[in-house]
Formats: C-alpha cells, sequence, structure tokens
C-alpha cells in the first residue's frame, strides 16, 4: 500500500504552527507523515512530536517514514476525539501545537479494498478505523430512507438525496447492496441529468456514509475547545478543511473562542463572565495556490484556519 501521498499546505502549516525548537507539537491525523517529518526537521532534540492516527495501516507506514528523527517520538494509534487522554497517558499537561488535516486520505482512496473511492469496486466498508463496528454495509442496507435522506442531504449537500436514498431502499429490497459500484450504479440512475454536473455524480452521497460511518463532523465539533484548553500560551492550533460543512464548523468555534459573550448587544457591560481563550490568525482561510492544486488535486477544496491561545 502506498502512503507516500503529498501533504496539503505543507509550508502553509509549519509556518502557521510558529514552530519553537525545543516545542511539543500533536499531528492529529498522522496519515503518511507528510507534514510530521517537516515539524520534525524543526525541532531539536528537546522538541517532541505525538502522531496520532486511528488507521493501523498509517501508522505502521509513518512510523517507517519517521524512522531516525533527532527529536523525541510518540506514536499512538487512537482517534483524536481522545486527546485529553492521549497527552494524560504520555504524562503531557500541555503542549505548543496541534495540526488537524481532515477528511480522507489519497492513500485510503488509493486503497481500493477499503470502499472509501467511487472510482473503483470494492466491499462497501469506508471505515477509518477497521476495528469500529459501523460500515457503510450497514448504513446502506439497515437505515430507514427517511435517514438515508437525512444523511445524503445534510452531510453530502446532495439536492437529490431523496430519489437517491428512495432508490437505495428499492434495490435492496431486490437483494443487498454490497460494493461501490453497485451504490455508484444507483446514485447514477436516481439523478436525472447529469449534463453540465461538476465532478463525480457519487461524490457526494460517497462523502455523506463516509461522514455518518466515522462520526467525522462530531469528532471535529467536539475536539477544537479541547485542543485549546491543552495548548500553552502562544500555542497555535491549525485545522485544514476539504468541504464547506467541515469548515463552518471550524470557523463558528473560532470566532466563539475569540468572542465567547454570550450577552444580549445591547447590554452594557459582558454579564456571562465567559473569557476569551484564543485569538484568531486567519481571518480568512488560507488556499492551495495554483501550482500546488497542479501538483496534487487533493489540494482544491483545502482551506487552512489557525487560531493562538491568548
Amino acid at each position: 500500500m502506498n502512503f507516500s501521498h503529498t501533504p496539503v499546505l505543507l509550508n502553509e502549516c509549519i509556518e502557521g504552527l510558529n514552530i519553537k525548537p525545543s516545542g511539543v507539537y500533536v499531528d492529529c491525523t498522522l496519515g503518511g507523515a507528510g507534514h510530521s517529518k517537516k515539524i520534525c526537521e524543526e525541532l531539536d532534540g528537546n522538541g517532541a512530536l505525538i502522531g496520532i492516527d486511528q488507521d493501523e495501516d498509517a501508522i505502521s507506514t509513518a512510523s517507517k517514514n519517521l524512522e531516525g528523527v533527532k527529536n523525541r517520538l510518540y506514536v499512538v494509534k487512537d482517534n483524536y476525539s481522545h486527546i485529553e487522554e492521549i497527552l494524560n497517558g504520555l504524562n503531557f499537561g500541555t503542549v505548543d501545537g496541534f495540526l488537524l488535516d481532515i477528511g480522507v486520505s489519497s492513500y485510503q482512496l488509493d486503497s481500493a479494498e477499503r470502499g472509501f473511492s467511487y472510482m473503483k469496486d470494492a466491499p462497501l466498508d469506508m471505515r477509518m478505523d477497521k476495528g469500529n463496528d459501523l460500515t457503510a454495509t450497514k448504513v446502506v442496507n439497515e437505515y430507514s430512507e427517511q435517514k438515508l435522506f437525512e444523511i445524503i442531504k445534510h452531510y453530502g449537500e446532495e439536492r437529490y438525496a431523496g430519489r437517491i436514498a428512495n432508490l437505495i431502499v428499492n434495490e435492496r429490497e431486490k437483494g443487498r447492496v454490497e460494493t461501490t459500484l453497485q451504490l455508484v450504479d444507483i446514485i447514477d440512475r436516481a439523478i436525472p441529468s447529469k449534463k453540465g454536473s461538476k465532478g463525480h455524480p457519487a461524490k457526494r452521497t460517497f462523502q455523506a456514509i463516509r461522514i455518518e460511518v466515522n462520526g467525522e463532523l462530531e469528532v471535529l465539533q467536539n475536539s477544537i475547545e479541547k485542543m485549546v484548553d491543552r495548548l500553552n500560551i502562544g500555542g497555535r492550533l491549525c485545522i485544514i478543511t476539504f468541504h464547506s460543512l467541515e469548515d463552518r464548523i471550524v470557523k463558528h468555534i473560532f470566532k466563539s473562542l475569540e468572542n465567547p459573550c454570550i450577552c444580549p448587544p445591547k447590554l452594557p457591560i459582558c454579564g456571562c463572565g465567559r473569557e476569551k481563550k484564543a485569538k484568531i490568525i486567519t481571518n480568512k482561510p488560507i488556499i492551495s495556490n495554483d501550482e500546488e492544486i497542479r501538483k496534487n488535486k487533493r489540494a482544491t477544496s483545502a482551506k487552512l484556519r489557525i487560531v493562538e491561545k491568548i
């Protein structure tokens, strides 16, 4: 399996983290360790890198790619939602930076047997952590039509969610939908005309099911403030997102960390007592330049937002 995908917005992330050579940094989505390797190059022997990933294949490959780094290195198989337990277990109270590169990685898409890709035939799986019970097969074959509609509409922002959910339910009555290309065929038939449409017709539905299987939005939503709480003063949290749902969550939570007051606007003095935790470094998200997009299609929709603990 090839894990050597190009990290997105690499230099922008390194600059955004504002790395101190003896600092402690956490790559919450280790992947092939592209970002982590660059972070390690900025660290001295006193610095530390904690790499987290729930995918055991990523852990194996990242560990090899990080062999020989000069700083302290800790590689952990877990979900970044457990960040407090992970840091406690490694005896770190606070750290100097967190990096999140959200969503499905290139190597997961390239591994046909994982079922993430709508371009290759494979069992419907889509689990980032193979130990999880919920698979795409279960979602497609066991969820009600209403629940399928809600997932595809909300997580995929798919205008034909109703038609797709209805056809899935009709088709599975004839026999279980077990493979990616079976699902692609159903989606293809549910969407009226593909003339002038951008991208693959299955893209949004596959995104929606993947998000459901891995609980991606809930994990992101519940983790951001925990991470800011574990930053040293001046430490930074950098998050790369790849679609509007993720970016909206990050933007909203970053704003609430910078302006937490929930008092009515007309109140002359704040009475809620909520204190500002962070300042936003990126008023607008950082996006990839044309050269990076030309070299790496995954960079096309990438957005980087950064906050600093105050």
